[in-house]
């Protein structure tokens, strides 16, 4: 099965810079061996491809007898929308039936029938490192599920395109939602190979539980490589760039704001109708992967961040100068919804930002979050920093 990837190549130098990398996933003899004679289920998306090839190829080609496919946010070929509703079905190259986790149900769990007719759950997706980036949601949620009906899981390990820092406030576990199941902070430089070690060693999963699990690692990664992906891990996360600003600037969710879905620079521009002063208008239409943007059809003043050095934007790490400054303009009792303080994970910092503090001044409140956290997973970590 030739993956159906959509056409959303990052940078033209993504293929060299990718190759240095090997992933999990390419290491079948890791993984391959142990798997044989077992019912698999895949979880995966587009992202999970060995050059040209989908890791469900690999695994059919090897003989694997793989039974379901689960698929997360976006659908298993990466086409819907964020928070669209994804249903089940079957793919059909090749025939194997495909379980949504992202049904509208708010069941994350699989199906009973789901769960006895398989043995091993092995995760290979590529993340961004966001903790409100719901892929590694879905697999706390299979972990739990694997945990509950007693079976393995197996990570395919890929390098975390931000996982050169850490950085923001620990989950509040009162704000745990949908875009946040662990109390970590919101940049926190860990594979997912690394996550579901740290997941099972501090008994963050349902009650404690723990899972059989095995780690395939990448070869030749660090925290510190640029590592660049070859796919587009979601519609609206297009270039390095935006990837690297996704920190800063998705906090605009919860707001009036746009952050330019709807347009060709999603999470690289943001404005609205109110905002003052403004050099750079841009438009929202819908278009596929992002049907209903806000700010449909209006034109909105802004800020253009294309730009931006992505070095300069890596150093500073999460940025909350373009949220205040969108605040300024447009402001008001009504700009900020619930769903921020799921973003960002504390009760306190949308009374900091209305107050008129700078982003410095909440960043350091949150300086010994990262420096607790950064101690705390050291024992999970599979890579150099």
């Amino acid at each position: 099965m030739k993956s159906a990837v959509i056409v959303l190549c990052l940078l033209a130098s993504v293929a060299t810079a990718a190759a240095e990398v090997t992933v999990g996933a390419a290491r079948t003899g890791e993984y391959v061996p142990g798997l044989r004679g077992k019912r698999v289920a895949l979880f995966s998306n587009h992202t999970g491809m060995v050059g040209d090839r989908h890791t469900l190829d690999i695994m059919l080609e090897n003989g694997l007898d793989v039974v379901t496919l689960f698929s997360p946010e976006h659908g298993f070929r990466g086409t819907a929308d964020a928070g669209e509703h994804v249903g089940s079905g079957v793919d059909e190259p090749t025939g194997i039936p495909i379980a949504s986790l992202y049904d509208g149900t708010g069941k994350r769990i699989p199906a009973p029938e789901v769960m006895n007719g398989l043995d091993v759950i092995v995760v290979d997706i590529q993340d961004v490192g966001l903790r409100y980036y719901t892929y590694y949601c879905t697999m706390i949620d299979l972990m739990n599920a694997a945990a509950q009906y007693g079976k393995e899981v197996v990570v395919l390990d890929r390098p975390n395109p931000n996982g050169m820092y850490v950085d923001g406030p620990v989950l509040d576990m009162t704000y745990q939602s949908g875009v946040g199941r662990l109390p970590i902070p919101v940049v926190h430089g860990m594979t997912l190979g690394e996550l579901a070690r740290m997941a099972v060693g501090e008994g963050w999963l349902k009650n404690g539980a723990t899972v059989p699990l095995k780690v395939v690692p990448c070869l030749d990664y660090t925290h510190q490589t640029r590592y660049r992906l070859p796919v587009a891990p979601s519609p609206n996360l297009r270039s390095m760039l935006s990837i690297y600003l996704y920190p800063s600037i998705c906090y605009f969710e919860a707001t009036p704001v746009s952050l330019g879905r709807g347009t060709d620079k999603p999470f690289e521009i943001y404005g609205h109708p109110d905002m003052k002063n403004r050099d750079f208008e841009f438009t929202p239409r819908s278009v596929p992967g992002a049907k209903n943007p806000p700010q449909l059809d209006v034109l909105c003043h802004g800020v253009d961040l294309s730009g931006l050095d992505e070095e300069e934007v890596i150093a500073k790490g999460i940025n909350l100068e373009y949220l205040i400054d969108a605040y300024g303009d447009v402001g008001g009792e009504n700009f900020f919804r619930s769903f921020f303080e799921k973003l960002i994970g504390r009760g306190d910092i949308r009374a900091m930002i209305e107050s008129g503090k700078s982003a410095d001044e909440i960043k350091a409140t949150w300086a010994d979050d990262v420096k607790r956290f950064r101690a705390r997973r050291a024992p999970y970590l599979i890579y150099p920093e």
